[in-house]
């Protein structure tokens, strides 16, 4: 028979907050139970969430506000209850990307697609190449296009299906966008490529069997590409202030403490706040450093367990053997 030894119960020391985002789509947040998938490998998050890497200058707020109930002569107070709950969460994102542009623009985003030769100039991006079309044994690094396709290594690409007249969630994978109506898009054939966030970078390009095979950095958000996506090589990204798109994400800010313990704070409904923009911060004589800066309201969500409306969830994870 043996005795372990608990030690005393510590405060997280942490070397940096790292973040995670699922797409709310048709308006169903999405689950993260800590219980079941609260200690995750940070390389292999729940299906569904997409790392966004380290997160700098965190700042959360949670304000609630009483009504009062007042009796008797003179009157005094009797109970107090809540009456308005509100939450933000602020952040700045450590690098820029596609997925970062996009929620600290709280608007829709847009793959800048290769022009092609003829077709006008637009503020978005003008008209973009013929794609070209993914065939059969594709996977999710390795694309296989016709022998002679334009893809350079080096080269960014958004892979996904024709725009065929469809509304709601645009994009496959995680949606970029999500559509209320077709009236302005019927035509744009290129219009899931220029809003999906299935990207990848190109890293090597094998012409052999008359076949091109593309392999790329990092698996497609949709995994293996379905029959009938195509590919389009982009140039960058571009988003938009204003527009009917109002972006909602479920958001998972993660804190390992050094001595085993975790932090967890799940945000099953965010949509972006006034002031979203850039941060400037000085680098070294005559470099500026510029980050995206991120700000969110919280919306609520049901808990079924009790069926109480809330906010955010905070989890705490304790080291083995400390006292709980």
């Amino acid at each position: 028979m043996s005795a372990g030894v608990v030690g005393a119960a510590t405060s997280p020391v942490v070397r940096s907050v790292q973040m995670f985002v699922a797409a709310v789509q048709g308006g169903v947040p999405a689950v993260f139970d800590p219980a079941q998938q609260g200690r995750f490998a940070l390389g292999a998050p729940p299906a569904g969430w997409v790392s966004l890497g380290t997160v700098l200058d965190v700042s959360r707020s949670a304000e609630t506000s009483f009504a009062e109930v007042w009796s008797g002569t003179p009157a005094v107070v009797k109970t107090r209850g809540r009456a308005k709950v509100t939450a933000a969460v602020n952040c700045t994102f450590g690098a820029w990307s596609k997925l970062a542009l996009l929620l600290s623009s709280g608007s829709q985003g847009m793959n800048l697609l290769r022009c092609g030769t003829s077709g006008g100039a637009d503020d978005s991006g003008g008209t973009a190449e013929s794609a070209l079309p993914v065939l059969s044994g594709s996977t999710a690094t390795v694309l296989v296009l016709a022998a002679g396709s334009n893809v350079r290594v080096g080269d960014a690409v958004a892979v996904d299906v024709d725009y065929a007249g469809a509304t709601g969630a645009i994009g496959s994978g995680i949606a970029g966008m999500y559509l209320q109506s077709n009236t302005a898009v019927i035509g744009n054939v290129d219009y899931v490529r220029r809003v999906s966030l299935n990207v990848g970078r190109v890293v090597a390009v094998v012409t052999a069997a008359g076949a091109t095979k593309v392999t790329l950095a990092a698996p497609l958000l949709a995994g293996a590409p379905a029959v009938g996506m195509k590919l389009a090589v982009l140039l960058g990204f571009t988003d938009r202030l204003g527009g009917s798109y109002a972006a909602e994400w479920s958001a998972l800010f993660v804190m390992d403490g050094v001595q085993g313990d975790r932090v967890l704070v799940h945000y099953p409904r965010l949509q972006s706040a006034p002031g979203t923009g850039e941060v400037e911060s000085s680098v070294a004589a005559g470099l500026e450093r510029w980050r995206l800066r991120a700000n969110f309201h919280a919306l609520p969500v049901t808990d079924p367990n009790d069926g109480e409306a809330v906010l955010c969830f905070r989890s705490y994870l304790p080291a083995p053997m400390r006292t709980l």
